[in-house]
């Protein structure tokens, strides 16, 4: 019922939009026709439309309209250019139309005005429609109110579309050509609703030791608009918006195949890496379409332990004098992180920000995924490490042994940190601590040296053996 309903009203409004705009099909109404557009992406939602049209224009003001423009456009953002005829060729206004023909618009326009309906039962009503929101009221032609609900009805017929009604969002500009002919004109907007980010595939070698890095650009379009054919750059960096673009959702994937040559090339471009594809490429609506852009073989990898008792637990810019504040943290996982450089050595190349998923072969060939982060942008010969899970046969466990406070101004405290490991062969695990009560600290006792990270942050490379564990103990004293 509904379908046959929407099916009615859609092949109305069709003839009534052949029969308006045919009888508008005058000189001075001018349809643009593309040429393929330049598509400029960037990664934060957002994309920058360049579109070169064909006019043929008559002397003197006339409208100029687009119809496939994206329906998450920037109104303000639009910019129309004669390319052919700059210095003749003025735009007087221009208007984003955007009132798109639907059921319950129909109904709305059509309040006073006379309309046809057939119910569930066959039954046909004619009259003014006194109001369509809700149950629909007539008035028949004897003046009788007939009040039917909208749930029973079958069929709207509609004597024509309403004037302002359009099936598309489109771009209206009135210009004023000084000479008649045809010409090239440049459109650019914004629009929000598309935008790209960088996804990582690496297979992580048996030995831990090498990675192979695939990139690809997953490219998400529901600006309410298809690109076909287009000139694709991709932006990555971070610019600054005077107001943020939505976040994305994902609505149908298309993988490209790789080619054997590169298809993305890659330059500087401001103060960000711009991504150029180098062939045209269809951008549907409501399609997340990905293309390789990068891919290193044989990377040099690094797989570690790192045990973080209090990776919660920070220096606020004020003394902590409460003995409890990061004493007993119940924190027992052991992290597993991978790092691999972006430098010559490396992956030679820039990373933008993106998901990295991390696979490696079982002992039967088959790739299983064993982890995966983010990364933020990463310039080349950077290094980017990787939180990719917790051991499962290491454990860690931190105790607060002492917490003197000797005076107003001073605090002692000791503690043990223990590491366990059920693995059958040795494992070195770094031992990270955060020293949060003070800036002013030093480390009095330590059953080992550590080295400092940061202006809080110190660490121990523990071994530890097969089925054996090892303890740290240090004491710190802070003064303030």
């Amino acid at each position: 019922m509904l379908k046959r309903q929407m099916l009615t009203i859609a092949l109305l409004a069709l003839v009534a939009v052949t029969g308006a705009f045919g009888s508008r099909a005058q000189p001075d109404r001018v349809i643009a026709q593309t040429n393929g557009p330049e598509l400029a992406v960037y990664n934060q939602g957002i994309a920058l439309v360049k579109d070169t049209r064909t006019l043929t224009l008559a002397k003197g003001v006339q409208p100029v309209t687009i119809t496939d423009v994206a329906a998450q456009i920037d109104p303000t953002s639009v910019h129309f250019k004669s390319l052919t005829d700059p210095a003749g060729t003025a735009v007087l206004e221009q208007n984003f139309e955007y009132d798109l023909v639907g059921a319950d618009k129909l109904l709305s326009k059509y309040v006073d005005q006379p309309i046809q309906l057939v119910t569930n039962d066959g039954a046909t009503y004619e009259g003014a429609l006194l109001n369509g929101s809700g149950d629909i009221i007539l008035q028949d032609k004897d003046g009788q109110v007939l009040v039917i609900n909208r749930g029973s009805v079958r069929d709207f017929t509609f004597p024509k579309l309403p004037e302002g009604l359009i099936t598309r969002p489109s771009l209206v500009w009135l210009v004023d050509a000084q000479t008649a002919g045809e010409q090239q004109a440049e459109i650019t907007y914004m629009t929000n609703g598309i935008g790209w980010q960088a996804n990582y595939v690496l297979l992580l070698a048996q030995d831990d030791k090498t990675l192979d890095l695939n990139g690809w650009v997953t490219l998400d379009n529901r600006s309410g608009a298809t690109y076909r054919d287009a000139r694709l750059k991709l932006i990555a960096g971070d610019i600054h918006q005077a107001s943020q673009a939505q976040p994305q959702r994902v609505f149908e994937v298309l993988k490209e195949a790789a080619a054997p040559t590169p298809q993305v090339a890659e330059r500087g471009f401001f103060e960000y890496h711009l991504y150029e594809v180098q062939r045209p490429v269809t951008i549907k609506d409501r399609q997340t379409k990905q293309i390789e852009f990068v891919t290193a073989p044989a990377v040099p990898a690094e797989k570690f332990f790192v045990y973080d008792g209090a990776q919660d637990y920070r220096f606020w810019g004020q003394p902590q004098t409460d003995p409890g504040y990061g004493a007993d943290t119940g924190v027992k996982q052991v992290r597993t992180m991978l790092q691999f450089s972006t430098g010559e050595q490396g992956v030679n190349a820039q990373l933008p920000k993106g998901v990295v998923r991390v696979y490696q072969a079982d002992v039967d060939g088959s790739a299983l995924l064993v982890g995966e982060d983010s990364i933020e942008h990463t310039p080349k010969a950077e290094n980017v490490r990787l939180y990719i899970g917790d051991a499962f046969d290491i454990v860690g466990e931190r105790v607060q042994t002492n917490f003197d406070r000797s005076g107003d101004k001073t605090i002692e405290e000791s503690y043990e940190i223990t590491v366990r490991n059920h693995k059958t062969e040795a494992v070195q695990v770094r031992v990270a601590e955060h020293l949060f009560r003070w800036s002013d600290w030093k480390i009095t006792e330590e059953s080992a040296e550590h080295t400092r990270l940061d202006a809080q942050t110190i660490e121990w490379r523990v071994d530890v053996p097969a089925d054996g564990e090892a303890k740290v103990t240090y004491t710190v004293r802070y003064r303030w």
